[in-house]
């Protein structure tokens, strides 16, 4: 898989340009270049075909099974809660990577364009109480979306919202979105099967 695009929407302070937030950007960034499909083949080979219409096209949380099963290997942290005290609970964030200016964390998406609002919200609110150090959405480009289960997030619908993110005080720490795409198409690989759990992808 191929990081097409990588958005910067909070870049503050010691965090920012720290030794720390390097370790972990790259251990991301290598855990997302090494999804594959069909596995053990060395990229990432889509079947093309629109995900618009029931059993069409490609399952997402394969892909995020994969990736997920790397970072922990890297030493990230899965599932972990996500909870500013009180009844303020916003659920778990798929992963974290725990550095000495608080965590890292990353979100992957595989539901709607509103999980994607709320996932970027949830670590922007967690950035400006300085609970964690820095916050990674991974969405696929618009062109991968085609490919994929309908209306899941996507980059494109992002934009028109980025400059919102931007506008957000910080003291500290990070806010970014990766936008990825496939390397290649192919009718000659299966499709990715939708809602499959496990590590689908390495």
């Amino acid at each position: 898989m191929k990081i097409v695009r990588e958005v910067r929407l909070i870049e503050c302070g010691k965090f920012a340009e720290s030794g720390e937030w390097k370790k972990a950007r790259t251990k991301l960034h290598k855990a997302i270049k090494k999804v594959e499909w069909p596995e053990g083949s060395g990229k990432f080979t889509i079947y093309p075909e629109s995900g618009k219409q029931r059993g069409m096209g490609n399952g997402v949380v394969p892909i995020k099974s994969g990736l997920m099963l790397d970072l922990k290997e890297q030493g990230y942290r899965l599932e972990a809660v996500a909870d500013l005290g009180g009844n303020l609970r916003f659920g778990r964030f798929d992963a974290v990577f725990d550095t000495k200016y608080g965590p890292a964390v990353v979100e992957w998406e595989t539901g709607n364009i509103s999980s994607s609002h709320r996932s970027l919200n949830k670590m922007a609110l967690f950035l400006l109480e300085g609970k964690i150090a820095a916050g990674t959405l991974i969405v696929p480009t618009r062109v991968l979306y085609n490919y994929l289960t309908d209306r899941v997030g996507n980059m494109q619908e992002l934009e028109p919202y980025l400059k919102l993110w931007r506008s957000l005080p910080c003291k500290n720490g990070v806010l970014e979105i990766i936008a990825v795409e496939h390397d290649a198409t192919s009718t000659n690989v299966p499709r990715i099967k939708k809602m499959t759990a496990g590590r689908a992808l390495a």
